[in-house]
């Protein structure tokens, strides 16, 4: 057993040992999770292990037509709102008074 600390940010490292046993290399991703309270952390080995990890989003019972409607209006909004970070305070206060009228 080990004791980390947790920083301000809420990171934590894991000791080099458990790194090397479980197989967690620089620049991986890891899988975590909760069960009954405790956090998990697992390496992910590769894309396959991810299998499932999207389960609680699915659309059961939805139309596919419907799905990608959905999916084309989320990319769109995301376009706006990123382009909307890009601009200067002016830029947007002129932009919020364009959409008034």
């Amino acid at each position: 057993m080990y004791i980390v600390s947790i920083t301000s940010q809420g990171q934590f490292s894991i000791p080099a040992r458990l790194r090397r046993e479980l197989g967690f290399h620089k620049h991986k991703k890891a899988i975590v999770s909760v069960d009954k309270g405790k956090m998990i952390v697992e390496p992910a080995s590769d894309f396959m292990s991810l299998k499932g990890s999207l389960h609680k989003y699915a659309k059961k019972g939805m139309p596919i037509n419907k799905i990608i409607e959905l999916e084309e209006k989320a990319w769109e909004k995301g376009a706006v709102e990123r382009y909307v970070r890009t601009l200067s305070l002016r830029e947007r206060r002129k932009l919020g008074s364009l959409r008034k009228s």
